[in-house]
């Protein structure tokens, strides 16, 4: 009987050391899966659009949490306007590369004085390599809300057709919201809303969820009583960080909220990389095109302000421009066990990287073509090599006061190269190339060209900048034969002989 008293209590012991040892087990085995991965991408929110990054006319506690609990990128780059960063983010490419530097569909200037190269009009759905990618990877991929990539029976602007999903890598395409995306919150609360519930499906398996947001693009909208609150505080009705605005930005954060707590409620957050990113600067300065105002063609008149939405200072401009209020915005980035919570990051990061930083988290081996880098050494606050960046823009959009051009920032020097015409900081047009090159360590506004001053630089820049077009296989910009000086400035939707 002793024997047998002793034997059971053996036994008992070992299944009491081997209850108490399965959490752990458990934990390594959560800890050794690939992280699930939910990349929030907003439209045209300014770089200093958060609490986190300075701004003081609307909270952003959530937000500001995800900061705290994450890494803040002071330098991340998107390209100027919607469909190229889109582009870019889901192939992994450059624009000079993957041609889709123009937003969609079609409208350029034939007669301007600068040749605007063909664009490549629809994404393929090979091209399209992030989602397939992670899904062959094992994950369960999905998406909800901008498409903007395609203008045919895949889909339109405001989203990706559900059929289509599956030949572009997603697994999962949620439904457009009711009525317009310009509307009460923009589908705010139904993009989150399906985010959530792809996260609650998939908890058990890994997942990659791109939610893309139309807030806060034009028309900017956001919940009446929001509004009303701002107005209340004194916001005004239009034009610089009016209510509506601000108003929308505090309705995002909320839903960022939502997202963290359904994180935490099915016990993800530990093994999530979340990304919150801005595809473009805000809409400092929105301009009008020549005829709608009944302006002069040939560019004898400055543009006119046709709205004004949010101010992007210290930065240059906003949305549409190649000055930093275009192209820098807002980047937050929580991954516990990989990011230090709390921490900062200067390092310049482009838009191009996040392809080979999540393949890479995934375990997935490199794939060429890459244009980008795997930021988790930035993440971890590793020093990593200098290398330049690099922006293709050779299109008029004079919504933006923009005219074919590219760019180069290497280390804290940045140089625009014009290929044919400019606007100043007036809005006057000029004809003619020109350079212009920056410290941004030391003129993070932009107001001091350099080019006469470090000419050398300048060269050994504008020289690097236009090797690198060549490389990619994309046209340099030359003189028009086409140009019609009085009509130089016209926009058209109807493709003229030499567009098609």
């Amino acid at each position: 009987m002793r024997f047998c008293l002793l034997r059971f209590h053996h036994v008992l012991l070992l299944i009491v050391a081997a209850l108490s040892t399965f959490p752990l087990d458990a934990a390594a085995n959560h800890a050794s899966q690939p992280p699930n991965i939910l990349f929030v991408l907003t439209d045209d929110q300014g770089w200093t659009s958060l609490g986190c990054y300075g701004n003081s006319h609307v909270a952003t506690p959530n937000l500001d949490r995800l900061a705290e609990q994450g890494m803040r990128l002071t330098d991340a780059y998107v390209m100027p306007q919607c469909t190229p960063t889109r582009a870019a983010l889901l192939t992994g490419e450059h624009t000079a590369r993957n041609q889709m530097w123009h937003v969609i569909g079609w409208y350029g200037s034939p007669w301007a004085r600068v040749s605007e190269p063909m664009f490549r009009e629809h994404l393929e759905p090979s091209q399209c390599r992030l989602p397939h990618r992670l899904r062959e990877a094992g994950y369960r991929t999905g998406m909800a809300g901008k498409w903007h990539l395609t203008n045919n029976e895949h889909g339109f602007y405001t989203y990706l057709k559900q059929p289509s999903g599956d030949t572009f890598g997603f697994d999962d395409v949620a439904p457009p919201g009711e009525g317009s995306q310009n509307e009460g919150d923009k589908w705010v609360d139904h993009l989150t809303d399906a985010a959530c519930a792809f996260m609650r499906t998939n908890r058990d398996r890994p997942w990659f969820y791109y939610l893309s947001h139309h807030t806060l693009h034009n028309k900017v909208s956001a919940p009446a009583d929001l509004v009303q609150k701002y107005r209340d505080r004194g916001a005004p009705e239009t034009g610089l960080q009016n209510a509506t605005y601000l108003a929308a930005i505090e309705h995002l954060d909320h839903s960022i909220g939502r997202l963290m707590q359904t994180l935490d409620e099915l016990q993800l957050t530990d093994n999530t990389l979340f990304v919150f990113i801005s595809d473009n600067g805000g809409i400092k300065n929105q301009y009008n095109l020549p005829e709608w105002d009944g302006a002069p063609l040939d560019g004898s008149a400055p543009l006119t302000v046709k709205e004004q939405q949010f101010d992007n200072a210290p930065l240059r401009e906003g949305k549409g421009s190649v000055y930093e209020g275009g192209i820098r915005v807002p980047c937050l980035v929580r991954w516990p066990g990989v990011i230090q919570p709390g921490s900062v990051n200067a390092t310049p990061i482009h838009i191009v990287d996040w392809y080979p930083t999540l393949c890479s988290a995934a375990g997935l081996p490199p794939a060429e073509p890459s244009d980008g880098i795997d930021l988790r050494p930035v993440f971890q606050s590793q020093s990593s090599p200098q290398r330049s960046l690099y922006w293709y823009l050779p299109l008029y959009d004079l919504r933006w006061a923009s005219t074919p051009a590219a760019v180069i920032r290497r280390g804290q020097w940045k140089l625009i190269e014009y290929f044919g015409d400019w606007y100043d900081q007036n809005q006057a047009y000029h004809v003619g190339a020109r350079s212009e090159l920056y410290n941004l360590a030391e003129d993070l506004s932009e107001t001091q060209n350099l080019t006469e001053t470090h000419p050398q630089r300048a060269s050994q820049m504008r020289a690097e900048l236009l090797q690198w077009i060549r490389e990619t296989g994309a046209e340099v910009p030359t003189l028009n034969p086409h140009h019609i000086p009085s009509k130089a400035l016209q926009e058209t939707k109807e493709k003229q002989p030499w567009n098609r």
